[in-house]
């Protein structure tokens, strides 16, 4: 919520939009943390905790690559877009996006919690649309933009 916006370049970051990240974000966090101290029974199998947690680190380090990209994108001030190259931007328009689905869905098996599924479906159901209207936008401004690219998953969609 705040490192990204903070570090963003090109036109400033809306305060409010970085206020209502940060409610989210703190009301979601409590609720993660209070299922999993106050509601959660764990069992000795691990392979789902394992499993949820490769997950989770692999959708991260996606994110934190793809975000890197982004912004390097652009130079101290500018404000033009350009399209991304690199990484899982060579075959999705919205890498970013899948990284943080893939991290959240992995959370999700880790905990094997509803407030954890919840969270993943929701984080799908919103950025989903957005990765979509980015490839739309994306393949309307520039004319050379590469015909494979998907919006969100790899070969598919």
């Amino acid at each position: 919520t705040f490192v990204y916006s903070l570090l963003t370049r090109g036109r400033p970051y809306p305060l409010g939009v970085m206020v209502a990240a940060g409610l989210f974000c703190s009301v979601n966090g409590f609720l993660q943390g209070h299922y999993l101290l106050h509601c959660a029974q764990f069992d000795d199998e691990w392979s789902d905790f394992l499993l949820g947690l490769l997950l989770f680190y692999i959708g991260m380090a996606i994110n934190i690559h793809s975000d890197y990209i982004l912004h390097n994108l652009r130079k101290p001030g500018e404000v033009v877009y350009k399209i991304p190259k690199g990484g899982l931007f060579e075959h999705v328009s919205g890498a970013n996006y899948i990284g943080e689905i893939v991290e959240w869905f992995g959370y999700a098996v880790a905990t094997w919690s509803l407030p954890a599924l919840s969270f993943a479906v929701f984080s799908l159901c919103f950025i989903g649309p957005r990765a979509y209207h980015h490839h739309r936008f994306y393949q309307e401004k520039f004319k050379d933009y590469p015909k494979l690219r998907k919006a969100l998953i790899p070969f598919f969609f």
